[in-house]
């Protein structure tokens, strides 16, 4: 994906520089830019890159949601104690304290903050 300059700067401050979706600082240079609608999604290129589809994201958080919907990315995460504490090694940190399991309500970053456009 091609976006100039001026649109990378404009997404990364969206959020003040943090991740849209896991709320971690994070640098521009190390900002990858998350289309919230999948690109597939559109047969316009033009319209998949408009600034309001477009989130600053991490690059973990970015490689996870890869190019799902915002509700596949978030059933993911919402799934994501069975998948860790439900294996071996992890039943072992339970048990040993080495994870204390918070839980999450379920609301990325930016649903908890207000956009900046």
């Amino acid at each position: 994906m091609s976006i100039s300059k001026a649109i990378r700067e404009q997404v990364y401050n969206k959020y003040n520089g943090h991740c849209a979706y896991c709320g971690q600082a994070i640098a521009i240079k190390d900002m990858q830019v998350d289309h919230i609608d999948p690109q597939r999604r559109y047969g316009d290129k033009n319209v998949a890159d408009r600034t309001e589809n477009l989130n600053p994201s991490c690059r973990r958080c970015n490689h996870y949601k890869r190019a799902n919907s915002l509700e596949t990315f978030r059933r993911y995460l919402l799934d994501m104690e069975k998948k860790v504490l439900g294996t071996y090694l992890g039943k072992i940190a339970r048990d040993y304290g080495m994870v204390n399991w918070t839980g999450w309500d379920g609301k990325f970053y930016f649903e908890k903050n207000e956009v900046k456009l």
